[in-house]
């Protein structure tokens, strides 16, 4: 018979795991490539021990493991479409045109500041911060570091505006989901957490703006210049590779499912090499006497596997290089992993052991909603995965944010501005793993640059403390703002 954990058992698995990751990052370059992925199956080995000694059978632990990896899945589809299309619209040139004309049009010293800016407008419009990533933010990282911005960032840059266009478009999965948890509508869910997340991205754009003031681009102006030569001498730039982006940003805004949309992305990628780099095309495949053979073998090259382009321009060739499907399958076997140690822990209310303590001890309006904030990230961090921080700190804290009199676009808010920016924070999470690998920037080292979405939890919690726009019911059913509950 299935008894509850006590919270010293709750507890091994995750102090396994940090353990090891600790060791990880000491003795291992790259954490992704393997060393993490072990840590998470040992610690959930250590875990699904423990769910024996609580009497679960592995039938049950098992067919938890198979729900939760099944529900990652569409996750790492996606992440194999990424690789895919970063393949095509690099050899087309799409990604080249981008850094080129970009080279032109934004001033370094403002570069950072548009670099959020252009992310939150093009995020805002799609509703994906990944999509975002994976197209106008590897073009905007190759700019950074062609005018001399350290990558890492450039990388805080674009994911600061990606996750604020994320968070606050009606588009976005994470934005419908917080709200059908809490149990408020879309609409009142995004006017409310626009109280919180525009001061938090304005702080983003003033730290940014100085941090871009206070760069010296002297020594960058030829760089730049030779970029630009390279660039132009090994593919054409016309601005019709513009249309690919368009119509791809076009179907996602007409709520075209991520998947198809990516597929469409990376077939008019390659249709547009065919069209517009017959050079590049013969050069990769080696094939000159028939150029529709050795226009295949150069797409599925793209697509599938490594494409290093080669310019005179050393700095040219390491923007000009990608991976295809193959360079995301690390981070596929990350999120395994991940989802592997989360399901265990999840199937034994191991997870929920740990933060009960957390509910009990919340009492004011402030302590709420630091609770389910530190609950949410709690969740990023164990369960690895943004759904599984926001549904199930959601379920946890509805009754009792209703106990207290607190409106639901309150817990909606929260789960928000914790769970899905925070995400992409954590090395082994989903949207860690996926952004770190789709930016080739280590998420320890974007980490301190992300300035929105480290601020994002802070402003909630704040706002909270302060008793600033926090809803309640009243007898009325009008909204009242009151002293925190005491």
């Amino acid at each position: 018979m299935k008894r509850e954990s006590s919270l010293f058992e709750a507890i091994i698995p995750l102090l396994v795991l940090i353990f090891l990751l600790s060791f990880n990052v000491l003795f291992f370059e790259d954490t992704l490539a393997g060393s993490n992925q072990i840590a998470l199956l040992l610690a959930a080995s250590i875990a699904t021990i423990i769910a024996y000694r609580l009497g679960l059978t592995w039938d049950t632990i098992k067919k938890k493991i198979v729900g939760t990896i099944g529900s990652a899945m569409p996750s790492m589809l996606i992440l194999l479409l990424i690789g895919s299309l970063a393949g095509t619209w690099m050899i087309s040139g799409i990604v080249p045109a981008m850094i080129y004309y970009g080279l032109d049009i934004i001033s370094p010293k403002m570069f950072l500041f548009t670099a959020v800016i252009v992310s939150a407008i093009v995020s805002l419009a799609t509703g994906s911060s990944w999509s975002t990533i994976a197209t106008i933010g590897v073009a905007l990282l190759g700019i950074g570091k062609a005018i001399g911005i350290n990558e890492a960032v450039v990388a805080g840059a674009i994911i600061s505006g990606a996750y604020f266009g994320d968070k606050m478009s009606p588009l976005s999965d994470t934005t419908n989901l917080a709200p059908a948890m809490a149990g408020t509508d879309l609409f009142t869910h995004i006017r409310y957490m626009a109280f919180t997340t525009v001061p938090s991205i304005l702080i983003a754009l003033v730290i940014f703006l100085f941090i871009g003031f206070n760069i010296d681009f002297s020594s960058s102006v030829v760089d730049v210049a030779d970029v630009k030569v390279a660039i132009e001498g090994t593919f054409s730039t016309n601005p019709l590779l513009f249309l690919v982006p368009i119509i791809l940003f076009t179907i996602i805004i007409m709520k075209v499912p991520p998947l198809p949309a990516l597929m469409v992305g990376t077939l008019l990628g390659g249709v547009a090499a065919i069209i517009f780099q017959p050079q590049i095309i013969t050069a990769i495949s080696g094939e000159v006497a028939n150029y529709w053979k050795a226009s295949y073998i150069t797409l599925m090259q793209s697509m599938f596997g490594d494409i290093s382009l080669t310019t005179n321009n050393p700095d040219v060739n390491e923007l000009l290089s990608t991976s295809g499907m193959r360079g995301m399958l690390d981070t596929i076997w990350l999120i395994l992993s991940a989802m592997v140690f989360g399901g265990v822990m999840e199937s034994a209310g191991l997870l929920k052991r740990i933060t009960k303590p957390i509910v009990k001890m919340a009492k004011s309006t402030g302590s709420i909603v630091a609770s389910t904030a530190a609950t949410c990230i709690f969740f990023n961090t164990t369960a690895s995965d943004q759904y599984i921080s926001l549904v199930v700190p959601g379920r946890m804290f509805r009754k009792t944010f209703e106990d207290k009199g607190l409106k639901p676009e309150v817990l909606s808010r929260t789960l928000e501005d914790s769970g899905t920016v925070t995400s992409v924070l954590i090395p082994w999470n989903t949207c860690g793993a996926t952004q770190s690998r789709i930016l080739g920037v280590s998420t320890f080292d974007y980490f301190p640059y992300a300035f929105f979405n480290i601020i994002s939890p802070f402003m909630t919690i704040l706002f909270a403390y302060l008793n600033i726009k926090i809803r309640r019911f009243t007898n009325q059913g009008k909204d009242e703002v009151l002293e925190p509950v005491k």
